[in-house]
C-alpha cells in the first residue's frame, strides 16, 4: 500500500493537501476511491473510439441485469439522473417537446413529491421544467392527500430515500410524514402516474439496488461515485423500458436539456466494470472489516470521562457502521465542533462528522485504507485530550 504522500502527489504538486475521508461517501470531500479493476476499464477506455448511441445501448443492458429493472443507462451522477427523470416523464421521446425543455408550456409538467421529502437536490426536477407540487405536511401525510394532488397536470410522483429516511419511506425520528414507497406506487399507477425514485445514498445493503424496482418504482437513480465507487461523475438510471428510452432521448449526445450533463466512453466502462464488481462483492467481509475498523477508534476513546463511545450501525441511517462519540452532560472538554476543528488542521487532515441529536461525533470506515483506522483512532484521542 503506498503512503498518503505517494499517493496524494498528483494534487500536492498543486498545493492541494489529501485527506482522510472519515465522513462517509461525502462528494465535497471526493466521494469514494475507484477499485484499480475501474481505473484500468477507464485506461482501457481512452485507447479508442467508439459509437456513443452503441455504447450507450449495450451499457444499459449491463444495467438492467444488475438492477432487475427492464432496461437502463449510465449517466452523468445522480442529480443529472433526476433531471433526466423529470424530462422523460413530460416529453417523452417526442422531439418537438424535447426541444423546447425546460420550457414545459402544455406538457404535463407537476412533479408531487412528499413535503417531507424536500431536498437540495430537488432543483435538478425543476431545471428540466417541471413544477414541484408538495403532498402532505412536514408532520404527516395521508393517502387521500396524494389522491387529491393527482391532476390532468401530473407528469409524475419524485420520491426520496436517503439517510433521513427509513426503507418505504417513513422518517426515523417522529410521526409519519412520507406515505410508504409501495402505497405511493399503489396509488399513482391506478390513476396512470410514474413514480421515480431518487436513491442515489442508499448503496449499501447490496439489495437495494433491486429492491425499489420490486416495489414497483417505474425509474431509480443511483449515486456512481458512492457505494459502488465507481467514477464521481456518474450514476445508474434503471427502470421501466419506454421511460428509459426517453430518458436516453433527451441525453448526450443527443441536443437535449441532459446534453451538459455528458458522460464520457471512459467513465461509461468504469461505471459497468465497478458494477459487476459490486454485484459479486463479499458484503459480508466489507461490514466486518468496517465494524473491526469502528470498533478500534470506539476503543481508543471509550475509556475516557464523561464519554459514551459505540459503535452503530442501520440499514438507513448508519448503513456502513460508524464509531459514535457522545459528550455526557459533565464532559468539560472540547466541543465537537473544536475536535473537528482540530483534526482538519493536523497532517494528514483529517474530517470527521459532527452533530445529529446533539453534539456527537461521528466516525466512517467507509474510505479507510491500511493504516487510517488507527490513525483516526489516535488522533481523536489527543484531540479529546487537548493534545495537539
Amino acid at each position: 500500500m503506498k503512503s498518503m504522500q505517494e499517493r496524494g502527489a498528483v494534487f500536492s504538486r498543486l498545493g492541494v493537501q489529501p485527506i482522510i475521508h472519515a465522513m462517509g461517501t461525502t462528494t465535497r470531500y471526493g466521494g469514494t476511491m475507484m477499485h484499480p479493476e475501474v481505473v484500468q476499464a477507464m485506461v482501457e477506455a481512452s485507447h479508442c473510439l467508439v459509437d456513443l448511441d452503441e455504447l450507450n445501448r449495450k451499457a444499459g443492458e449491463v444495467v438492467a441485469r444488475a438492477t432487475g429493472a427492464e432496461a437502463g443507462m449510465v449517466c452523468a451522477g445522480s442529480t443529472a439522473g433526476l433531471l433526466l427523470q423529470a424530462a422523460a416523464c413530460m416529453a417523452g421521446t417526442d422531439p418537438a417537446r424535447i426541444r423546447r425543455l425546460p420550457d414545459t408550456t402544455a406538457m404535463k409538467n407537476e412533479v408531487l413529491i412528499h413535503k417531507a421529502h424536500r431536498f437540495h437536490y430537488d432543483q435538478a426536477y425543476r431545471a428540466a421544467g417541471a413544477q414541484l407540487i408538495e403532498v402532505g405536511s412536514p408532520k404527516a401525510t395521508e393517502p387521500w392527500m396524494l389522491e387529491e394532488a393527482i391532476t390532468g397536470k401530473t407528469a409524475a410522483f419524485a420520491y426520496i430515500v436517503g439517510p433521513w429516511y427509513a426503507h418505504e419511506g417513513t422518517v426515523m425520528y417522529g410521526a409519519h410524514p412520507a406515505l410508504p414507497l409501495p402505497q405511493v406506487v399503489e396509488i399513482a399507477h391506478r390513476r396512470g402516474v410514474p413514480v421515480i425514485v431518487d436513491a442515489a445514498s442508499t448503496l449499501p445493503p447490496a439489495d437495494n439496488l433491486q429492491k425499489f424496482t420490486r416495489l414497483g418504482a417505474d425509474m431509480v437513480i443511483y449515486s456512481g461515485g458512492k457505494g459502488l465507487r465507481g467514477p464521481q461523475s456518474t450514476g445508474v438510471l434503471c427502470g421501466r423500458q419506454p421511460l428509459i428510452a426517453a430518458a436516453l432521448a433527451n441525453a448526450s449526445p443527443n441536443f437535449a436539456i441532459g446534453r451538459a450533463a455528458k458522460v464520457c466512453k471512459e467513465e461509461i466502462m468504469g461505471l459497468l466494470t465497478a458494477l459487476e464488481l459490486y454485484r459479486t462483492r463479499d458484503h459480508e467481509a466489507d461490514m466486518r472489516r468496517w465494524r473491526a475498523q469502528a470498533r478500534l477508534v470506539v476503543d481508543a476513546v471509550a475509556a475516557l470521562p464523561s464519554i459514551r463511545a459505540v459503535v452503530e450501525e442501520h440499514e438507513v441511517n448508519r448503513p456502513v457502521p460508524e464509531a459514535v462519540v457522545y459528550f455526557e452532560k459533565d464532559w468539560k472538554g472540547p466541543s465537537g465542533k473544536d475536535v473537528v476543528a482540530a483534526l482538519r488542521r493536523g497532517e494528514p487532515r483529517i474530517y470527521i462528522g459532527q452533530g445529529g441529536y446533539a453534539d456527537e461525533l461521528w466516525v466512517n470506515p467507509h474510505n479507510f485504507v491500511d493504516g487510517d483506522a488507527q490513525l483516526v483512532a489516535e488522533r481523536l484521542r489527543a484531540a479529546l485530550l487537548h493534545q495537539g
